[in-house]
């Protein structure tokens, strides 16, 4: 995460171009990838590099872990092609949930960083995470793994290689060496094709200058409150937090266009001072096919068809889920200094959820999971700046019994709010206070219910990349002095 200091000054958070900004066609070098035309990107390159990546890793396991799970042999693997009931495996939940999105991020980067679009990548995905289970390991093809590493893998590594190549961007003609390892801590794939293959991948991907808005936060986090079968406990439980959050993309930017999957993003990553699980959240969530639209003079937005990913870890609970979306994300100015942002949708995926440690249930179970987002945060010009969010999940295993897993009944529900205050001091500095409570109820057949509910303050050190907040601006000069 220190790598990413480097994006400082990469993009205003304020938008004051007045003018659309045209699409560049250079004219490049002969054997250098275009990515206007497609000229000499290459469908060879990731073909080889994805199962060269898995040998490496099932190699790395067998020294590590043994040849119990990843002593994989021909015969083996022809058992898997010919499995016709795949199952849902009993990894730990960090494993599956977050070890195998970030692994579908890896061929997701190889594809994208190759000069191959975003589909074409996700068919990459795909094939990656199915040659994994029929050779990587000896245990049953698991459909959560093609879920997890197939399509939550492709959000994720889509956000990345976006933020990688901004980074970059922001260097000019030749990026520095700072750029280049933070980049390279972001999206490994994107950094070794550009090492390897020389000045042929070395042309950026053209982001087309989204307005955006980047945070980065440093504190503590204190554990206020947990409750559970009824029993509510106050801690002050302290932990020393970072949380790095990116908007890309946001509306209202004069000639901006929504015309490529996730050319609008929100990204999320919240790490805390916990050696056996130092990922409280990662949260994706991008544009897939959406269109821009207005009322009046002062609003702007997108809507549209959203594909996320969230990972959310709370110390005695967890969820995850990969989901499609429809949605809207948009920016009204109320006055001239004050704007309201905010995104709302709704969709279904495909999720799991359960307690952190138990000894009276599964660990966590697997469902269809429908789910909702509501977000908004009221911007007060340069001086400061209130966020709320609330998220709810619906994890219903029952609907997925006929597809392996044992969890035939039952369903798990989970909320998560949280609201913020950031005040701005000077230049890119500034302080923030948060709230977040999350609450489980679990519900199943032959366990007794279960209550859980757990609440955390932080008070955190803000570094803001741009101003305003990330406010938008696309109203005329005499407009916004009204």
């Amino acid at each position: 995460m220190t790598g990413l200091l480097a994006l400082n000054g990469f993009a205003p958070g304020a938008v004051l171009a007045e003018e659309p900004v045209p699409a560049a066609s250079p004219t490049l070098p002969e054997g250098v990838h275009n990515w206007e035309t497609g000229a000499n990107k290459s469908y060879l390159i990731p073909a080889l590099e994805i199962p060269g990546f898995l040998t490496i890793l099932n190699v790395y396991d067998r020294f590590r872990y043994g040849n119990d799970v990843y002593g994989t042999t021909v015969d083996t693997t022809w058992k898997h092609i010919r499995q016709e009931n795949w199952q849902y495996d009993q990894d730990p939940f960090k494993v599956n949930q977050l070890f195998h999105p970030y692994q579908g991020s890896m061929f997701h980067g190889f594809a994208r960083s190759a000069g191959l679009g975003f589909w074409t990548a996700w068919f990459y995905d795909n094939v990656g995470s199915y040659l994994w289970k029929m050779g990587g390991e000896t245990g049953e093809p698991s459909l959560n793994d093609q879920i997890t590493t197939g399509q939550a893998g492709s959000f994720f590594g889509e956000a990345l290689f976006r933020m990688a190549n901004l980074l970059l961007e922001g260097g000019g003609e030749h990026p520095g060496a700072g750029r280049e390892w933070a980049a390279a801590v972001v999206s490994p794939p994107t950094a070794l094709n550009r090492l390897v293959f020389g000045d042929r991948f070395k042309t950026l991907f053209p982001s087309h200058d989204p307005a955006t808005f980047l945070r980065l936060r440093l504190g503590t986090t204190i554990t206020s409150n947990i409750s559970e079968l009824g029993t509510s406990n106050a801690y002050t439980r302290e932990k020393a937090t970072a949380d790095l959050s990116l908007e890309y993309g946001l509306p209202g930017k004069p000639g901006y266009t929504y015309d490529r999957p996730f050319d609008y993003f929100d990204f999320q990553i919240t790490a805390h001072a916990n050696s056996t699980d130092p990922f409280e959240d990662v949260m994706v969530r991008g544009l897939l096919y959406g269109k821009k639209y207005e009322a009046g003079d002062n609003y702007r937005g997108i809507w549209g068809l959203y594909g996320s990913y969230d990972y959310i870890s709370p110390e005695i609970f967890r969820v995850s889920s990969t989901a499609a979306s429809l949605g809207t994300t948009a920016q009204w100015w109320l006055s001239p200094a004050v704007a309201l942002q905010g995104s709302a949708l709704g969709g279904l995926g495909f999720g799991a959820a359960g307690a952190a440690a138990s000894t009276t249930e599964r660990d966590y179970h697997y469902g269809a999971t429908p789910q909702g987002l509501f977000a908004l945060r009221m911007i007060f010009g340069n001086m400061a700046m209130l966020d709320a969010a609330a998220r709810e999940y619906f994890v219903a295993p029952r609907y997925f019994s006929g597809l392996g897993t044992t969890d035939a009944k039952g369903s798990e529900q989970i909320a998560r709010v949280n609201t913020s205050f950031t005040l701005h001091l000077w230049g890119p500095h500034a302080i923030g206070i948060q709230y977040v409570i999350t609450r489980r109820d679990a519900y199943y057949p032959d366990i007794a219910d279960r209550h859980q509910t757990i609440g955390t303050v932080s008070f955190a050190y803000n570094y803001l990349f741009g101003s305003h907040f990330g406010a938008t601006e696309w109203r005329a000069i005499e407009d916004r002095e009204r």
